[in-house]
């Protein structure tokens, strides 16, 4: 996990019934994060299992390799791909949303971004039994925008508010071959026979900034009147672009 609580403070506030959630990161700790960023961004890329196999048949070498070459180089990539694993974090962290998988595993090239919703992640109904799906945008920007906000907001608005059928789908199918049997089931008995209810979702709208991203994520709460529960988290690094730079540089120089 990227272990928030040791290098953020926190603080929270109601906006028009929904939780709104700043995170500011103390400059004095920043070397502490990018230590723990660097041990947990290979696990994105590549599963334990991976990763396992090829140190008993290849070696920490072969191992390295492997790892650096599914990293991104393209800076907006790299801000892109660390604002989603943030938001991921974030989830597991501090809510219920703790299962799915781990998307950036399946890019189609490490400079590229995936299609559809940035984040994806499930829990389950105490009560009844219910899969609960939280469905997110990430937005990582050096200097946060009305724009940049707006565009997160039509993105969590599409589909009626809804996780595509194409994401739904992605998911259950990779969490069937990886032996989650559980979560594939909820999730197609949601897609497929009941159908999935806006009263089971959850948005998540996660920035990562070097600015101050309160006004802006205050605005859109306030003028938000759809009926699906918000999340709203900003996470502010004064220097955003230097903090990703180093959280890559380590764990290419770390190798795993």
């Amino acid at each position: 996990m990227a272990q928030f609580a040791k290098w953020c403070a926190t603080i929270k506030e109601t906006v028009n019934g929904h939780e709104m959630t700043v995170l500011n990161a103390d400059p004095k700790k920043i070397g502490g994060a990018v230590k723990a960023l660097s041990k947990l961004v290979p696990s994105q890329y590549a599963s334990d299992a991976r990763v396992a196999h090829l140190m008993k048949s290849l070696g920490k070498t072969a191992v390295a390799e492997y790892i650096e070459e599914k990293l991104p180089t393209s800076k907006s990539i790299r801000s892109g791909d660390l604002g989603e694993i943030l938001g991921t974090s974030y989830l597991g962290e501090f809510t219920v949303f703790t299962q799915g998988v781990k998307r950036l595993r399946w890019k189609d090239h490490r400079n590229m971004s995936m299609r559809g919703e940035d984040v994806l992640a499930f829990g389950v109904d105490a009560t009844n039994g219910e899969v609960l799906v939280l469905k997110g945008e990430a937005k990582s920007r050096v200097s946060l925008s009305g724009t940049t906000v707006t565009a997160a907001r039509k993105a969590l608005s599409a589909n009626k508010g809804r996780p595509s059928a194409h994401a739904i789908s992605f998911v259950a199918d990779r969490c069937f071959e990886q032996g989650h049997t559980h979560l594939a089931d909820l999730l197609d008995s949601a897609q497929l026979k009941t159908r999935l209810k806006t009263s089971q979702v959850t948005h998540l709208m996660f920035t990562f900034s070097g600015n101050n991203p309160t006004v802006l994520l205050r605005r859109d709460l306030e003028t938000y009147t759809g009926s699906i529960e918000q999340l709203s988290v900003g996470l502010r690094v004064v220097e955003h672009q230097k903090f990703i730079k180093s959280v890559f540089d380590l764990v290419g120089s770390d190798g795993v």
